[in-house]
Formats: structure tokens, C-alpha cells, sequence
């Protein structure tokens, strides 16, 4: 679960990491009053979605009067933006992000991932802030220093010297860097963080390292944890489909395909793709219902498939183990009387009471093609949508 950047830096001052003057407005009349508790004669108005490259497509402006500040106002709030991480996609800005001006003497990058070839949290540091970290990766690696953190001990203080020194920091900087290290670990390890980022991490004139930016991202599977953090989530930044999926302990991402997939099991509905796809189909979502189905939850990943108008055919692939097949047939006839289904869905069941499910959807009165075999259900899915392999 991604946090808005004014989320981040709340938690950030939790932490005691320094971050701008800042004041968040989702409304035109709250531009004034806001300047005016930040302060200064110029400020940093910023689109408050959940992407990076922000800057580069126009979404966070320096403006030097309160008249050129309503006018970038004016023109972000209550659109849409899209980056080159969005993947095409424009997301709304709901909220802008007022930020006083600092003078900048160096831009560094520091962000804390999990690390799962190393299974630690691994610092990624470098000079060359304010870049694409990619970017840098590609062009100059010897830009990036890594430091892996041994779980049994945490942030030891010579690898906060050994990052101070690389980053020819001295004075105030080089001590904040150390204590930069110790509270993002820590920010990390209370809060279920996946990946915590700052780009860029600034030196100030007063040789002060402050947070400019950040971003966080929670792990979704320890949201049950964290239930303050809950209340941030912000679903309008969301594909609508995913979002609610995550309602109904569903595991759906949208696809760009027409092949509607219903799986049970992340491995499976991996497999099923990829036969849909050596058979000239292209998946149109992976949807994983799990392995403690009901008819509810199956309907409703019924619905989810169904709401995508590009959808025209659909496979359903269950092998019964902790599911009875009888209870997903049950899901998918109640699915379809509700919705009220009007293309071709394949259904392969097998496993536990597959003969009663079969039976059901036989009586059930549906439009419904059966299939024998995992391979025969992806070539009939795919041939009952149109496409010639």
C-alpha cells in the first residue's frame, strides 16, 4: 500500500527525520492561508498522487508570487496526472502539498527495501540524488552503495560512517546521516514498511540534511497490523477493480487481455495464463480466489471479471482441495443470476466433490462449456472468445 508524500513525511517527523515546512490543501481557498503559515516569498506547490517523476510532468511547480501560485493551483487541483510511472494511466490530484523553498547545496538518494536475496533490509545510498535511481543504475553503478543490515543486530555505527565518508559528508551532515540510518530502520520495522525513499535527500546551506521528498510503501499482507496506517489508504489512486478486490480478500490485478481468468491458487492462475497465451489468448486479469472459497467471495470475483467491458469469454479453473468443487459451482451459478451473463465462461473443476459441481452447473440451466484437462479449457476459452491461434 503506497502513502501520499504528505503521509510519508508525517510519519518521517514521528521519527524525528527533518522534512520541509509544509501545509496540504484540497481546496483553492485554503491556497492563501497556507502560504501564509509556511512563510516566505516563494513556495513549492506539489500534486499529491501516488507516483514518482512528479516534476518532470508538471506536477510540482516553484512559484514566486501568490498570483502565479493560484494559477498552478488552479490548474492541478481536481485534475489528473500522468507519469512515466503511471504506466499511461492519469491519476486524480485531490490534494497539493504547499512546501517553503530551501537552498539546496547537494542532492542525495537514500531509500531502505527488503531485500529478499539477502532476506535483509538493505540501504540503497547515492550522491547522484534527484535522478532516476534506475537511471543511475544503468549509467553509472559505481554511483550506488548498498548496505545490508543484519537483522540479529540492526544499523551498526561504522556502517553509518562508512555511508558518511562515501558521501563525503562532514560536520552536522555526516552525524544526521547516522541518524537518518537508525530511524528509517526503525521507521521500517514498526510500521511494516516494503520500501521507504527519499529523492532527494538534500544538504542545506546550513548543512542540514532534509527530506525534500519520500515516499513510503507498506507491505499489504501486514496491513492487519497496522490499522492507523489503513485509515491513509487513499482508493481514488487505485485501479477501482483491485481496490475492490482487496474488500473481499481477493487477489486481482488488472491485465490489458480479453480472457477472463478465476483460479484458485497464485501458481495455478500463473499456469492458466500462460496457456491462455500459448494458445493465442491474451489474460484480461489474474485473479486468485484462494483456497477457503465461498459462494460469496466467488461471485463477487465474478462481478470483478464481468466489469471489465473488454472481457469476452471467460475461464474459471478450480482444482478442489481445501475448496469443495460443489461450493464453487454453487458461486457460479449465483454469479451469473446475478450479473446476468451474456458470454461464454469454460469451467474446469477438479478435486473434491467434482462430480456434484459438475452436476450442479449441468442443472443449472446456464450457458456453460465444460472442459477436460487444464489444456483443454485454455484452448476453448480462447476459441470461444474469437481468437484464431
Amino acid at each position: 500500500m503506497n502513502l501520499h508524500e504528505y503521509q510519508s513525511k508525517a510519519l518521517f517527523k514521528e521519527y524525528g527525520i527533518g522534512v520541509p515546512e509544509g501545509v496540504l490543501i484540497t481546496e483553492l481557498s485554503e491556497l492563501d492561508p497556507a502560504m501564509q503559515k509556511v512563510g516566505g516569498d516563494a513556495w513549492v506547490v506539489k500534486a499529491q498522487i501516488h507516483a514518482g517523476a512528479r516534476g518532470k510532468a508538471g506536477g510540482v511547480k516553484l512559484v514566486k508570487s501568490r498570483e502565479e501560485a493560484q494559477q498552478v493551483a488552479s490548474s492541478l487541483l481536481g485534475s489528473a496526472l500522468a507519469t512515466i510511472q503511471t504506466a499511461g494511466k492519469a491519476l486524480p490530484i485531490n490534494s497539493l502539498l504547499i512546501e517553503e523553498t530551501l537552498a539546496i547545496e547537494e542532492e542525495l538518494y537514500l531509500s531502505l527495501v527488503v531485500d529478499r536475496v539477502s532476506r535483509t533490509h538493505t540501504f540503497i545510498i547515492s550522491a547522484a540524488g534527484g535522478m532516476d535511481i534506475e537511471e543511475v543504475a544503468e549509467q553509472s553503478p559505481e554511483k550506488i552503495l548498498t548496505v545490508h543490515i543484519d537483522p540479529t543486530v540492526g544499523v551498526m555505527p561504522y556502517q553509518c560512517r562508512e555511508v558518511g565518508f562515501a558521501l563525503g559528508l562532514t560536520g552536522t551532515a555526516f552525524k544526521q546521516i547516522g541518524q537518518l540510518m537508525q530511524r528509517f530502520y526503525q521507521l521500517a520495522l514498526d510500521k511494516d514498511v516494503a520500501q521507504v525513499e527519499i529523492n532527494p535527500l538534500i544538504r542545506t546551506a546550513d548543512n542540514e540534511l532534509i527530506a525534500l521528498d519520500a515516499k513510503v510503501n507498506i507491505d499489504s499482507n501486514a496491513l492487519y497490523r497496522q490499522p492507523a496506517l489503513v485509515e491513509m489508504r487513499d482508493f481514488s489512486q487505485e485501479d477501482e477493480r483491485e481496490a475492490k478486490a482487496s474488500e473481499h480478500q481477493l487477489n486481482y490485478i488488472a491485465l490489458d487481455g480479453d480472457i477472463g481468468c478465476m483460479v484458485n491458487g497464485a501458481g495455478l492462475a500463473m499456469a492458466t495464463m500462460d496457456l491462455i497465451k500459448l494458445n493465442g489468448g491474451e489474460p484480461a486479469n489474474f485473479l486468485d480466489v484462494g483456497g477457503g472459497a465461498t459462494p460469496e467471495r466467488v461471485a463477487e470475483a465474478f462481478k470483478l471479471i464481468l466489469s471489465s467491458d473488454q472481457v469476452k469469454s471467460i475461464l474459471v479453473n478450480i482444482f478442489g482441495g481445501i475448496v469443495r468443487c460443489d461450493l464453487i459451482a454453487d458461486g457460479i451459478i449465483q454469479a451469473v443470476q446475478e450479473v446476468g451473463l451474456t458470454i461464454p465462461v469454460v469451467v474446469r473443476l477438479e478435486g473434491t466433490n467434482v462430480e456434484l459441481g459438475k452436476e450442479k452447473l449441468a442443472k443449472s440451466g446456464l450457458s456453460i462449456i465444460t472442459a477436460d484437462g487444464l489444456a483443454d479449457a485454455a484452448k476453448k476459452v480462447v476459441e470461444a472468445a474469437g481468437v484464431t491461434a
